[in-house]
């Protein structure tokens, strides 16, 4: 994927990498194999509890990393590759989905990416490296930490610009469905939702929606990018490894469908793929789709 070729000068980053970030933290979980997942579910945006059943064990602290590395295996000035690579993939999804509203005669209004390192504060509450890529409606800001590359590498086992790029692009997804209302529809429903299963529902559809908007954003980009198969596999295999089922079944071998927040494996990949392909935001309604059909 050359990302250097993404249309736009780049969006707005802001750079609070380096300011020492918020002390103390981290997340007690059930035994060490429970920490690695539960890390993997937070850099996703799942509730771990969800993944680990509130399962019993001991409990380890894991306090976040004071020096992580970027993409490029760098540090933190502004000049960086990892900045430029965020500068870039934001700066294209203000191009595409700013030329798909003018076209439904809307105004999008560009969403900030804030790069920090240990901990920052946000319209939405305190984040710190176990929160991981988040979309906060609040202030419009995705938070991203910089370790996040690499642990995604190194958890998930996989990586690759592309796969950055989806995970930017799904935070963003967020803040598309925020800007047409879907995000404050949703949370009527699961307040009037008569069961945590139904709750859970619409968080799966939102989800899955934010993927296809992903994808939507890289067929609208591929040519310039030359995207490449070996890149559209290694986007797949991120949405492989963080469906609910995989996570579940890894954590405490089993699944509990009633529990889940994003989707399953195979509804991941599927509606990336299914806004990768199409490149139409419509196709991406996971709404008016039957749940057993999603």
């Amino acid at each position: 994927m050359d990302w250097k070729n993404l249309p736009g000068s780049g969006g707005s980053v802001e750079d609070r990498r380096g300011s020492g970030g918020l002390p103390g933290g981290g997340i007690a979980v059930g035994g060490i194999g429970g920490l690695i997942i539960a890390l993997i579910a937070l850099f996703f945006g799942i509730d771990p509890s969800v993944i680990l059943g509130g399962g019993d064990g001991g409990t380890t602290q894991t306090q976040p990393q004071t020096q992580p590395k970027t993409p490029s295996g760098t540090t933190t000035p502004a000049t960086d590759e990892s900045y430029q690579f965020v500068k870039k993939i934001m700066g294209s999804t203000d191009v595409v989905w700013g030329s798909i509203f003018k076209q439904a005669g809307r105004t999008y209004t560009n969403p900030t990416l804030v790069l920090y390192t240990r901990g920052t504060q946000s319209g939405c509450g305190t984040a710190n490296s176990a929160v991981g890529p988040f979309y906060c409606p609040q202030d419009n800001k995705v938070y991203l930490d910089t370790s996040f590359f690499s642990m995604m590498k190194s958890q998930l086992g996989g990586g690759g610009d592309f796969a950055y790029s989806y995970v930017i692009a799904h935070e963003v997804g967020h803040h598309v469905q925020n800007e047409l209302g879907i995000a404050d529809q949703v949370e009527r429903k699961q307040r009037a939702a008569r069961s945590e299963a139904e709750s859970n529902s619409y968080s799966v559809r939102m989800e899955l929606q934010a993927d296809c908007f992903a994808g939507v954003w890289a067929n609208k980009v591929q040519s310039q990018v030359n995207l490449t198969q070996t890149d559209v596999q290694e986007a797949i295999k991120t949405a492989q490894a963080i469906g609910d089922d995989n996570l579940q079944r890894q954590a405490q071998g089993g699944v509990v469908p009633d529990s889940f927040t994003h989707g399953t494996s195979q509804q991941r990949v599927k509606w990336l793929t299914t806004g990768l392909k199409s490149g139409d935001p419509n196709q991406c309604d996971t709404f008016s789709v039957a749940y057993n059909q999603l």
